[in-house]
């Protein structure tokens, strides 16, 4: 019978997500593949340090630990590296014990498109290019931010997400940039009892919502938050449309437009996800953070 990842949480992340390669990476831009090659090659014994999605794997990865099987998560590499050069990373995946198994290296090229053929729901890179394909092609996916936050060891993942153009689709974040916050206010006010459509991530909170589902809330690994600049009166079509949707959102944080960066630290959030660059870039100093280049702000930015 054939392997199935059904009923999984699957994650795929790159190599220089999830790794520090940033010394090899300079060696590529400066002189050129056939330098990088030799470069990988020569040091493929040394384990590269972490990068800043590795927490956010390890706590993922942990899941299966405390489930006390491996069936609920897992973690896919996706790299541009070929196999040859990519074998300092299988070798630091081993050196930290991380049980990843599987991986596509495309040789040079964008991997995004193997996204689908693993299954995988939330891609993580630090491409942004790659990142803005496997969003055009209808997966949730998000480019993870340098950051100096510290990733902590309580065990339980925490994970954060913006509402519109992450969670939600940019219908009504179209209305404010077109038409200011008034209209967006009215507009909100009038479609309370509409559910608003899924954005990139909904099919991600889902699975996340699946895996919660089973543990008790209060044995839970997975804690999530809705994180939005959001307030009264559009708070209540969010909380509608969760409810319509059936997925549970642990916390909801309604800033109406304060900085979110100390909110996400108090919530001792893993990851946060946002369409907003200047908002990952805030948060980014206190947390990971993944910039989702999806959404009308992006269309402005030419970031889309």
């Amino acid at each position: 019978m054939p392997v199935s990842f059904d009923g999984k949480l699957v994650v795929a992340i790159s190599s220089r997500a999830l790794f520090n390669l940033s010394e090899s990476h300079r060696v590529f831009e400066e002189h050129g593949l056939d330098a990088y090659r030799e470069y990988q090659v020569a040091h493929e014994d040394e384990a590269l340090e972490p990068g800043d999605a590795f927490p956010l794997v390890r706590k993922l990865l942990g899941i299966n630990t405390l489930a006390g099987d491996d069936t609920r998560v897992e973690v896919i590499l996706l790299s541009r590296n070929s196999s040859d050069t990519g074998l300092r990373v299988f070798n630091s995946i081993e050196h930290y014990g991380l049980p990843i198994t599987r991986a596509a290296f495309a040789g040079g090229q964008s991997p995004h498109r193997y996204v689908s053929a693993f299954g995988a729901h939330l891609f993580l890179s630090t491409a942004a290019e790659d990142v803005r394909e496997a969003l055009a092609a209808g997966y949730a996916a998000a480019t993870i931010l340098p950051s100096g936050a510290l990733g902590r060891h309580d065990g339980q993942l925490r994970i954060a997400f913006d509402g519109d153009a992450v969670l939600f689709s940019d219908e009504s974040e179209r209305i404010f940039q077109e038409s200011g916050l008034e209209a967006f206010a009215e507009n909100e006010r009038r479609a309370a009892h509409e559910p608003l459509s899924g954005g990139p991530f909904k099919g991600f909170l889902s699975a996340l919502h699946r895996l919660q589902s089973e543990f008790s809330p209060e044995q839970s690994p997975i804690r999530t938050a809705l994180v939005t600049a959001r307030s009264a009166p559009a708070h209540e079509r969010v909380v509608r449309t969760l409810r319509a949707w059936g997925v549970r959102i642990d916390e909801s944080l309604f800033l109406g437009g304060l900085d979110k960066g100390a909110f996400l630290e108090a919530f001792a959030a893993d990851v946060f996800f946002d369409d907003q660059a200047r908002h990952c870039e805030s948060a980014a100093r206190h947390v990971a953070a993944g910039h989702v280049p999806h959404g009308v702000t992006n269309e402005r930015s030419g970031e889309a």
